[in-house]
């Protein structure tokens, strides 16, 4: 919270704040208190990345709560489907389609929730918010009477973020890009167990992420030549330093 404030003091200021028409955010309440002291006239859109993680929690917390209660013969068809009830169907292979056709024949609760979760995939192709209420109306109606608590706790967090949900409908914008870049960025990390210093960590963001050479004095470590290199290959020394290997063969010395 303390590193997103001087974002609208210091790097946009008030009058570039005052040109803000729409900003994507999760769902935290004190992001959309800032935007509103900052930026009031700006429309608050919450992002759509942060609602489906929701909705598949709820998902997964109904068939986790099932496969508790079902019997071992029973739990069978059901073994490793969490990933199977969460992606789209259009990326499932020809044969999760079919296992997929035969665990929705099931009368469960977890085959509702699948079934309500792909219901509400279709209020991201409406193109209104005053067409997208009815829908969301009606989806969270439905959703009550799976008496699905999961479920219920979902249709709770909907209506006391409903006029930014529904901004989606209107400016399509999303913090996908971002949420992207972050998770890159963690694996970064995660792939070097660390770095020594923040700005040995900034250097393999810039390789990583933007293939930009090297910031400040990192740049005069590596000699980069691109007519050398075709390729590079990036891996850490013990002291954090990057080392590039040249596979070209007008770069092998």
């Amino acid at each position: 919270m303390h590193l997103v404030k001087p974002f609208f003091t210091r790097e946009m200021g008030a009058r570039r704040c005052q040109t803000l028409r729409v900003i994507c955010m999760d769902m935290w309440a004190a992001y959309a208190n800032l935007v509103k002291e900052h930026a009031p006239q700006a429309q608050i859109l919450f992002d759509r990345f942060h609602i489906v993680k929701h909705l598949h929690e709820a998902v997964e917390e109904v068939r986790r709560s099932e496969m508790r209660r079902l019997s071992q013969k029973q739990k069978v068809p059901f073994k490793r489907s969490r990933w199977l009830l969460l992606k789209n169907p259009w990326n499932l292979s020809n044969d999760q389609k079919q296992r997929l056709s035969t665990l929705v024949q099931w009368n469960l609760p977890i085959v509702r929730a699948y079934y309500l979760k792909e219901a509400f995939q279709l209020f991201w192709l409406l193109s209104a918010a005053q067409e997208g209420r009815r829908p969301l109306e009606k989806w969270m109606r439905s959703a009550m009477r799976s008496q699905l608590e999961p479920f219920k706790k979902f249709i709770g967090m909907l209506r006391g973020h409903l006029d930014g949900i529904l901004s989606w409908t209107k400016h399509r914008v999303s913090n996908g890009a971002v949420e992207g870049m972050n998770n890159k960025i963690k694996s970064i990390s995660h792939r070097a167990f660390g770095f020594r210093t923040a700005e040995n960590f900034i250097a393999a963001i810039y390789q990583c992420c933007a293939r930009l050479l090297l910031p400040g004095h990192l740049a005069t470590i590596i000699k980069f030549n691109r007519s050398s290199f075709r390729t590079l290959r990036a891996g850490i020394h013990q002291q954090g330093v990057w080392k590039l290997e040249r596979l070209s063969a007008e770069g092998r010395e």
